[in-house]
C-alpha cells in the first residue's frame, strides 16, 4: 500500500467542485491533495501549510482567479511560497490566455478537456522541478558545511561549531572547567514572516548576526542555525557568567531599533543557557539541546526573556548568585592592602562561599579546622536565595 504521507501534495485550486473531484479522481494515489474553492481560501492555504509542493489553479474563479494567485505566488515575501511550481488549468484555449499565464511566471499550462495522462505528465514533471530545486539547496548546504565558516554571514558553521564543542568538552573534562552554550530565538518570528517576507527576516538575521560577533570572544563559537536561531559556545564560562552576557544581549537588543522602508522595527530573543557543569551534560547534543528547549520555552512565555536551569533569570537573582564570589576576590585585595576591617564585615557570606572547600580540606588533611563554629557564623548570613533562576515556570 502506498504511504500517502510521502506523497508529493498539490493544491488544487477551483470553483466547481465536480471539477476538483474529476482532478482528485484522476492522480489519486500519485499525488496528496488540498483543494480550495477560489484564489483566496488558496492563498491563505500556501501560508499555514508548508506541505504543499505544487499549484494546479483554474483562472475564473470569485474573490481572485489564478492569474491574481499566480501574481501573489511569485511576488511572495516567503521564498517557499515564491518558488512553488505552478499549472494553470482552463478551459480555455486562447494562445492570449497562455501567454498571459507562462508570462506571470506559470511552469505550465493544461485545458480542463485533457485527459488523465496528461495531467499525470505534467503533475509528475512539476514533482521532478520541486525534487530538483530541493536537492539544489540540500547541495549548497552541504558545500557551506564543509567550510568553517557561512559565507553569507561570517559565522561558523553548524558543523564546525559542533566539533568545537567536542574539543572544548574534552578540556572541560580534564581541567574540571565549565563550558556554557547560548540559544538566541528571535520572538514572534511568524507575524514578521506575515508582514515584512522572509527577505526583511534574513535582514534582520544579518544585524543580529553582526551584533553578536562583535560581543563575543576569540574563544567563543557563533553560528547562525536558521533564520531566526543563533547558537553560541563559550568555553571557560559558567553559568552565572553565561546568564550575565544573556542578560546583557537580551537588554542591549530592547533598545535596538530597525529601519526598512522608513518603518521602524523592534524585535526582542529570548536565549536558552545550558553549562556542562551545572546541568550535568556530558554530550555536545545534550548540551546544545538543553539550551535550545529552554530559548523555546522563552519564546512560548511570552518572549523577551533569559531561561536558565530552573526558569527565568532575572538581574537581581543573578547579583544575588554572583555576590559572594565577587566578595571572595574583593576580600583578598583589601587583605592585600592591609584593609581587614574591610573584610570582617563580610565575614558570614564569605565562610558561606568557602565552607564547602574548608570542609573538603579537613576531610583529607584533618587539620582542625572549626566546621561547627564556622557553620553557626554561615547561619548568621540568613537566607541569600541559592536559586539563580526565580521564575515560577521551571523547566
Amino acid at each position: 500500500m502506498t504511504d500517502e504521507r510521502k506523497l508529493p501534495k498539490v493544491l488544487v485550486v477551483d470553483d466547481s467542485r465536480m471539477v476538483r473531484a474529476t482532478i482528485v479522481k484522476h492522480i489519486r494515489g500519485h499525488f496528496d491533495v488540498r483543494e480550495e474553492g477560489d484564489g483566496e481560501a488558496a492563498w491563505e492555504a500556501l501560508l499555514v501549510d508548508p506541505a504543499i509542493s505544487m499549484v494546479l489553479t483554474d483562472i475564473g474563479m470569485p474573490r481572485l482567479d489564478g492569474y491574481g494567485l499566480l501574481e501573489r505566488i511569485r511576488g511572495s515575501r516567503v521564498g517557499r511560497v515564491r518558488t512553488l511550481p505552478v499549472v494553470i488549468l482552463s478551459g480555455d484555449e486562447d494562445e492570449k490566455a497562455r501567454g498571459r499565464a507562462l508570462g506571470l511566471g506559470a511552469n505550465g499550462f493544461i485545458t480542463k478537456g485533457s485527459g488523465g495522462a496528461e495531467l499525470l505528465a505534467t503533475l509528475h514533471s512539476m514533482a521532478r522541478l520541486a525534487h530538483t530545486q530541493n536537492e539544489l539547496e540540500e547541495s549548497r548546504a552541504a558545500l557551506a558545511r564543509q567550510s568553517p565558516m557561512e559565507p553569507s554571514t561570517g559565522l561558523a558553521t553548524e558543523a564546525y561549531l559542533q566539533h568545537r564543542a567536542k574539543q572544548e568538552l574534552a578540556r572541560a573534562r580534564r581541567t574540571q572547567s565549565d563550558i556554557v552554550a547560548l540559544v538566541m530565538e528571535l520572538d514572534d518570528l511568524a507575524p514578521l514572516l506575515v508582514r515584512y517576507g522572509d527577505h526583511v527576516v534574513q535582514l534582520i538575521g544579518r544585524k543580529l548576526s553582526k551584533m553578536l560577533g562583535s560581543r563575543i570572544r576569540a574563544e567563543d563559537t557563533l553560528t547562525q542555525r536558521s533564520a531566526s536561531q543563533f547558537a553560541l559556545l563559550a568555553p571557560g564560562t559558567d553559568l552565572v557568567a553565561g546568564c550575565a552576557f544573556a542578560l546583557r544581549l537580551k537588554q542591549r537588543l530592547e533598545n535596538l531599533v530597525m529601519t526598512y522602508r522608513e518603518e521602524r522595527i523592534r524585535v526582542s530573543v529570548s536565549i536558552g543557557v545550558a553549562s556542562a557543569a551545572a546541568d550535568g551534560l556530558s554530550s555536545v547534543g545534550d548540551l546544545l539541546e538543553m539550551a535550545t528547549r529552554r530559548a523555546q520555552a522563552g519564546v512560548a512565555a511570552g518572549g523577551n526573556r533569559v531561561i536558565a536551569s530552573k526558569g527565568e533569570v532575572s538581574q537581581a537573582a543573578l547579583e544575588r548568585e554572583a555576590a559572594p564570589m565577587l566578595s571572595v576576590d574583593a576580600a583578598l585585595r583589601h587583605l592585600r592592602l592591609g584593609q581587614p576591617e574591610e573584610v570582617a564585615a563580610q565575614l558570614p557570606e564569605l565562610v558561606s562561599t568557602l565552607l564547602p572547600l574548608l570542609e573538603l580540606l579537613e576531610s583529607r588533611l584533618h587539620c582542625g579546622f572549626p566546621i561547627a563554629q564556622l557553620k553557626q557564623m554561615q547561619n548568621k548570613t540568613g537566607s541569600r536565595g541559592d536559586d539563580l533562576d526565580v521564575a515560577q515556570t521551571h523547566i
